[in-house]
């Protein structure tokens, strides 16, 4: 046995005095013997008691089996709640009892009494079998809602993820994204009803209440002439005759009297800015002089063909001078009315053309029955292009930054970057995104009917809407409205499936 003076001795903390003397190292090596010695007594007792309470656990087991459930404690703590709750499956059941009453209370009830209803005539007061569905396919109505559908599930969600992931990649770069990324997502916190209101004052003809008509008849107005005065006309008594939207004199003029050419039909609002209208002033080298005014006045009495009064100007109208049919000179009034025409319109009629009283530009017709469905598409893209983008910016910010650069130091431009590695990256991504909103569009009804007006409705009926007016209409068959729900159920379904097969396969990757 070594000494406690040496390397291998065991004693600890052993300091030799002046002398060299072992006395303290050799007393320190007994109370370290002494304090080893009670220490390995104690964990014997306490292995001794784990052995007898895996005996009493599993009694009939091994002293190597009870060994090995002493070293593994805590998988033999796991293995009995596991095996409790074996014994007692009745605490889960109990604990998914609520659930299990909602979801057949708000779920599996539904959908069979609705598969149950599908069978029966309209009151349901008897069977009828698979009559509802034939009448569902042979309905124009429908068939028109089907053709809605599926262009919705085309479009909407290809619009909604292109928009997402272009958002997404382009506000990377941009210190002021996270800004452009919250005004995006914002439309998201509206309700559906609400955005259809919204949209349907958007979409309105009047271009003084519509913003959509609005800004298309600004851009217009700026690259076509628009007519002065639109309402205008002349009155019965007036010196002029009506020839296909134009207005001609019935009389030639000369140029020793001017001429008047009176109009009325104009709000006195539309007017107030114009300038009083003044007399031609005398004809000079045979011209041919005139005025265009306004021959009425508010409140007051004014005689018919004379400037009186204050009467306004009409500025900016073309008269032309036409003899034998064939336009022989053109002049425009000024910002007083008057206008003044060469000698060679001397023994002329006076034309005005009806491009000075043509209707002024509306726009387009949002909400007629061309457009609007594809103008309901572009609401639901103003709500949901931001869920898109927030999405595939959260999968975007996964993306291993180093594959990017090193895509970058081979030669790849930006475009290439985006189409040869980005998208494939976020394609799990992109079809998380493509898929819930082909879900989401397919039950589409509070935007179409809402924005939609009765007189363009039908072409832009969808299912739900639809199901709605079946079942709830003016002439009520809940019977065909229940197929109508099986059949969007039917359509819904291969879409659930395989999105649930795409969550398996990425979980177990």
């Amino acid at each position: 046995m070594p000494t406690p003076s040496q390397p291998g001795s065991g004693a600890t903390g052993g300091i030799p005095d002046d002398a060299g003397a072992p006395d303290a190292p050799v007393t320190g090596a007994a109370t370290s013997t002494s304090s080893s010695t009670k220490a390995s007594s104690t964990a014997q007792a306490a292995g001794t008691a784990a052995a007898t309470a895996a005996a009493e656990a599993a009694p009939g087991s091994t002293p190597a089996e009870q060994t090995s459930a002493e070293r593994t404690g805590a998988g033999k703590a796991t293995g009995k709640g596991a095996s409790a709750l074996r014994r007692r499956p009745w605490i889960a059941a109990l604990f998914l009892l609520p659930a299990l009453v909602v979801l057949g209370a708000l779920v599996v009830y539904p959908i069979g009494y609705s598969i149950f209803r599908s069978l029966m005539n309209a009151d349901g007061s008897s069977f009828v079998g698979l009559e509802n569905f034939t009448e569902v396919f042979t309905d124009d109505g429908t068939l028109i809602a089907f053709r809605n559908n599926l262009i919705w599930v085309i479009v909407a969600p290809a619009v909604c993820t292109a928009l997402g992931l272009i958002f997404a990649v382009l506000t990377e770069k941009v210190r002021w994204g996270t800004a452009f990324k919250l005004l995006v997502f914002m439309p998201m916190a509206i309700s559906m009803l609400a955005s259809g209101i919204i949209f349907r004052l958007v979409y309105e003809q009047d271009p003084d209440r519509g913003v959509a008509n609005a800004m298309w008849t600004t851009v217009h107005d700026t690259f076509a002439e628009t007519s002065p005065w639109p309402d205008a006309r002349p009155r019965t008594d007036a010196p002029l005759s009506i020839s296909g939207g134009a207005y001609t004199t019935k009389k030639t003029v000369d140029a020793s009297s001017p001429a008047y050419l009176p109009l009325v039909g104009i709000p006195p609002k539309e007017a107030s800015d114009a300038a009083v209208a003044k007399k031609p002033a005398k004809a000079e080298k045979g011209q041919i002089t005139g005025a265009v005014w306004l021959d009425f006045v508010k409140g007051g009495r004014s005689e018919h063909g004379v400037i009186d009064q204050q009467e306004k100007a009409l500025a900016g109208i073309k008269v032309e001078a036409v003899k034998d049919g064939r336009k022989v000179a053109e002049a425009t009034t000024a910002e007083d009315g008057t206008f003044t025409l060469p000698a060679v319109a001397d023994g002329a009629k006076l034309r005005l053309p009806a491009s000075n009283f043509a209707a002024p530009y509306n726009g387009v017709d949002w909400l007629g029955p061309t457009l609007v469905t594809p103008a309901i598409i572009g609401s639901y893209v103003w709500m949901w292009a931001g869920f898109a983008m927030v999405l595939i910016a959260a999968g975007l910010a996964g993306v291993p930054r180093e594959l990017l650069e090193q895509a970058r130091v081979d030669g790849c431009n930006e475009w290439k970057v985006f189409r040869k590695v980005t998208v494939p990256l976020l394609a799990p991504v992109l079809g998380v995104v493509t898929v819930t909103l082909m879900i989401n569009v397919l039950k589409i009804f509070d935007l179409v009917y809402v924005i939609s007006p009765g007189a363009s409705q039908r072409e832009a009926n969808v299912l739900a809407l639809q199901l709605y007016l079946k079942s709830f209409g003016g002439s009520p068959d809940q019977g065909a409205g229940s197929a109508i729900a099986v059949i969007l159920l039917l359509l819904v379904v291969p879409v659930m499936i395989l999105n649930i097969r795409r969550l398996r396969r990425e979980s177990r990757r």
